[in-house]
């Protein structure tokens, strides 16, 4: 189980005049996380914690309203604010490959050959996971995180395994 909290979410730009704001949604079950009176931990704390006054889905899109922000203006100030739940609200999967991001930040990479590659220093969410590895001096390299590319995920050693394509890992 993750130690630290789990980002479910990102505030966005408001919608409306009466305090909706859009939702970067960063969970598999945004029904249950933002159901009508759950209380949601922000970060930074002081804006938070927050509670969910009304959730609709709107154009493919996560609209909520929280208590205490019932304007555009009070919503605005929401605006970039991260949304996350606890350790002790993680879901735990059964599904050996399934990581939250706080998992995955932080392992050494290394090739199928055995080559040190990096560490993963941030996993991004661009329609399909890619994994940014810290190479330094060589700067960051990205990693679709599939399992043509990612055959191995071993968390208790710190250790992911790529075997990336010619050409994924060369210096630009």
């Amino acid at each position: 189980m993750t130690e630290q909290p789990l980002v479910i979410g990102r505030v966005g730009r408001p919608h409306g005049v009466r305090g909706e704001i859009t939702i970067d949604v960063r969970t598999d079950d945004p029904d249950l996380r933002f159901a009508p009176g759950t209380e949601i931990l922000t970060d930074p704390a002081t804006a938070g914690p927050l509670t969910v006054d009304r959730a609709r889905w709107h154009s493919g899109r996560l609209l909520v309203r929280f208590s205490g922000h019932d304007d555009r203006t009070a919503a605005e100030g929401l605006r970039g604010t991260w949304l996350v739940v606890g350790p002790d609200d993680v879901l735990v999967s059964d599904d050996p490959d399934d990581f939250h991001d706080q998992d995955l930040v932080g392992l050494s990479v290394v090739t199928v050959g055995g080559e040190d590659v990096g560490t993963v220093t941030d996993v991004l969410h661009l329609g399909q996971d890619v994994l940014v590895v810290g190479r330094p001096p060589a700067g960051d390299a990205l990693i679709p995180f599939v399992a043509a590319l990612v055959p191995s995920v071993d968390l208790d050693a710190g250790r992911l395994v790529v075997d990336p394509p010619p050409g994924l890992l060369d210096e630009q």
